[in-house]
């Protein structure tokens, strides 16, 4: 049966599913041998170890399904997996930049993309780069150049939430022969498919939404299959930043409940973020589903099944009063990453060096908070609470 005529629920249960062809097992083993039984009597072997199971660090059974499965889901010709998030961002920009070239980045992204592009690449490999902000699209535009060959987009925008509109960046990527390639974590994979926009690469940090159980790190990039094939046979193999099979088992298990659990993470963000917007103790408050949010527009137009479970939001008072609010969450924990199953919560203080590339209403500092699957009901009461002991005033 093809995956065009199946649900969603079911394409993420059965999806380029592969079974265990000895033991009949449902669930798929996992594979921990580094090494494979290399044939002798005559069958071709791919040497490259892209097509052919020759050692783990070329590929491994558990790196296949996991690929095949999201291929299936998000609908992309091939995928290839990492080791983390950043591993799958360094394969793009290490793979299609060459010394002398132009990138277009977002000016609000991950701490780690900010940084391999504002130093490592220009310093240690003479990459020209151009920071604008994503969602204008005409500053975009006019940061074309004659050796443009990537502009790299975050959207939703890590921690903003800025919406991109990628349909108009991708003309104005393939006008210039450059490629669009899309940090498409916060929206998780399937609130938004930025490979039917127009993106040549979509990328994920799968230890987010994609794991969302918060035990495996884990990144990958979909798109066409010769654009892969580079990827894989440079980034992968020869650089090393593959994804073992005991990680790959984890996130292919957690990529069964994807739509299940974006459903939940959607529902309860959009009730915590109307709750936020209607509390006269919240400075400001951004979340996509809002119509508060600058980009409303184009959040609704394309991103689909909701709006994902990313909200960045600041309340009144100074640093003492942004301290107690943290202290006194009971359900809401301090920490760092996104898309797990329970909420989680980081400040970013006024003395943050990456305030000054945010909007200006960001820079006295902000919270990004991501709504897990607890009850929204019992997460605002949690925030009712600790706005409450924090003595954050009404303005």
């Amino acid at each position: 049966m093809e995956n065009k005529s199946l649900s969603l629920n079911t394409i993420a249960v059965h999806g380029g599913a592969r079974r265990d062809d000895v033991f009949g097992a449902i669930n798929e083993p996992i594979y921990l041998t580094s090494n494979y039984r290399i044939p002798t009597d005559g069958t071709p072997v791919d040497w490259s170890g892209t097509n052919s199971n020759i050692y783990q660090r070329n590929r491994n059974p558990n790196q296949m399904v996991l690929q095949d499965k999201l291929c299936a889901l998000i609908g992309a010709e091939d995928a290839a997996v990492f080791g983390s998030g950043v591993a799958a961002l360094m394969s793009v920009f290490t793979t299609f930049l060459n010394t002398g070239d132009h990138a277009i980045i977002s000016e609000v992204c991950y701490s780690a993309t900010n940084l391999q592009f504002r130093e490592y690449l220009p310093k240690k490999y003479k990459i020209e780069v151009t920071f604008v902000d994503i969602t204008d699209t005409e500053a975009v535009r006019r940061a074309i150049r004659p050796n443009t060959r990537l502009i790299h987009a975050e959207t939703p925008g890590n921690p903003t939430t800025g919406i991109a509109d990628l349909p108009e960046l991708a003309k104005i990527a393939h006008d210039a022969g450059a490629l669009l390639s899309v940090d498409a974590t916060f929206a998780g994979p399937i609130c938004l498919y930025p490979l039917k926009l127009g993106a040549d690469l979509e990328i994920h940090s799968m230890t987010k939404y994609i794991n969302g159980h918060g035990d495996s790190l884990g990144g990958c990039v979909l798109g066409r299959a010769e654009l892969l094939a580079k990827i894989k046979e440079e980034a992968m193999v020869n650089y090393g930043g593959i994804l073992s099979p005991f990680n790959a088992w984890l996130v292919a298990r957690g990529l069964t409940t994807v739509p299940l659990r974006m459903a939940q993470h959607c529902k309860a963000a959009q009730a915590v973020a109307e709750f936020l917007e209607g509390d006269p103790r919240v400075r400001f408050i951004w979340y996509p589903g809002q119509a508060s949010h600058p980009q409303l527009d184009r959040a609704v137009k394309y991103m689909h099944g909701g709006f994902s479970g990313m909200i960045a939001f600041d309340i009144n008072g100074d640093e003492k009063v942004h301290q107690k609010f943290l202290d006194s969450l009971r359900l809401i924990t301090h920490a760092v990453s996104l898309g797990d199953i329970e909420s989680l919560i980081v400040y970013y203080d006024k003395n943050s060096d990456k305030l000054p590339h945010y909007p200006p209403i960001y820079r006295e500092g902000f919270f990004r908070f991501s709504i897990g699957l607890e009850d929204p009901a019992d997460l605002i009461a949690d925030l009712s609470a600790a706005l409450d002991a924090s003595g954050a005033p009404k303005k």
